[in-house]
């Protein structure tokens, strides 16, 4: 695909990797990755939607590493620093802060210049239809690709708006369709899953994680608090209400709610949960109309879109499934390439759930 040597040894391992959209679930691109790399597997393309052209755009440029032990270190009050709230009607955040952080890792490369062919997809909104980023400046394509449409500003290009290109396709597989590889491997991290499952329920059998799904103490949160000093209150509110989804109902609506065991709604988890469900449904027929090799599926259910502050546990997650599918991959024996019917490997430990939809 762009003309460079196979290594000979990696005969019979080339991948096509296709990193779906998911927000914070597509931390399991990294797990992912990292067992493909464990198991001498070689990505010899990659396309990416949203947060998985996000990671797929910094594994290619070297960076995954450091973004990793970044991410990693992240708790709750971390990422609640990183949000940066503007009053734009176009959104509700800028992502500068993030994009800071990335440029530091990746600088000023171009999607040409990567080792490793990659196509990363966002939306226009003027001409409703997919963009496909496989030249020019690797962050303006990340940046175009993770805009959620009114949750993070889109990008203008020329006569372009550019925003998340999960709203169209959420599971980028066509890119990769005449690359030249013996497998394509989708991950989708927006599966439907007959019951809802947590990533507590899946990695139960794991080590914890370190405490970083909640604020640490008392302690921790008035000093954040200090940090935070120098910004209005309005925005602060603001911020806050954002990442935890807070109801801005009356305090009488709420009390109605809780009396009836009704879950608070915010603004920011209706567009994201109506988010999800579009693109749980658009990856479907994506993968229905182009099946992928293995197919490796994580349900939406884990953890919201905007967690985070839980990286290490669903880069374990990544990795777990990944290990299942390829240990599943490889000892099928006499395998036919281009077969129609893709290896589906689903989220462990999901009793009562009737058919997986494998092979």
């Amino acid at each position: 695909m762009n003309g460079r040597r196979v290594d000979q040894g990696n005969e019979g391992k080339r991948v096509a990797l296709v990193l779906g959209s998911g927000g914070a679930r597509g931390y399991a691109h990294i797990g992912v990755i990292e067992v493909l790399e464990a198991r001498g597997y070689e990505i010899v393309a990659i396309s990416g939607c949203s947060m998985g052209a996000l990671v797929g755009g910094i594994y290619a440029a070297g960076g995954l590493p450091a973004y990793r032990d970044w991410v990693c270190r992240l708790d709750y009050f971390d990422v609640l620093r990183l949000v940066d709230v503007t009053w734009s009607p176009m959104g509700a955040m800028r992502a500068s802060k993030v994009m800071s952080k990335l440029e530091s890792l990746i600088g000023a490369t171009r999607i040409e210049d990567l080792p490793v062919p990659l196509t990363t997809v966002a939306t226009d909104l003027v001409r409703q239809r997919e963009v496909w980023f496989q030249s020019g400046p690797l962050l303006e394509a990340i940046r175009a690709s993770i805009a959620v449409p009114g949750v993070i500003t889109p990008v203008h290009r020329g006569d372009q708006v550019l925003v998340d290109g999960g709203l169209l396709n959420p599971l980028p597989i066509i890119p990769l369709v005449s690359a030249h590889a013996d497998l394509v491997l989708a991950v989708n991290t927006t599966a439907h899953s007959p019951r809802p499952v947590t990533l507590d329920e899946l990695l139960a059998d794991d080590e914890p994680d370190e405490g970083k799904d909640e604020p640490r103490d008392d302690a921790r949160r008035d000093v954040v608090g200090q940090q935070f000093s120098g910004w209005m209150d309005d925005v602060r509110d603001a911020t806050r209400r954002l990442l935890d989804g807070l109801s801005p109902a009356s305090a009488a609506e709420e009390e109605d709610d809780q009396a009836v065991g009704r879950r608070a709604w915010g603004r920011l988890d209706m567009i994201l949960a109506s988010f999800d469900i579009t693109q749980a449904a658009l990856a479907k027929y994506k993968v229905a109309g182009y099946p992928p090799d293995v197919l490796i599926e994580v349900p939406k259910t884990v953890c919201g879109a905007y967690e985070f502050h839980r990286a290490e546990a669903l880069i374990r997650l990544g990795q777990r499934l990944a290990m299942e599918a390829l240990d599943n991959y490889e000892g099928r024996k006499h395998r036919a390439l281009g077969s129609t019917q893709a290896l589906v490997v689903e989220s462990p430990k999901l009793p009562d759930e009737g058919e997986t939809g494998g092979p």
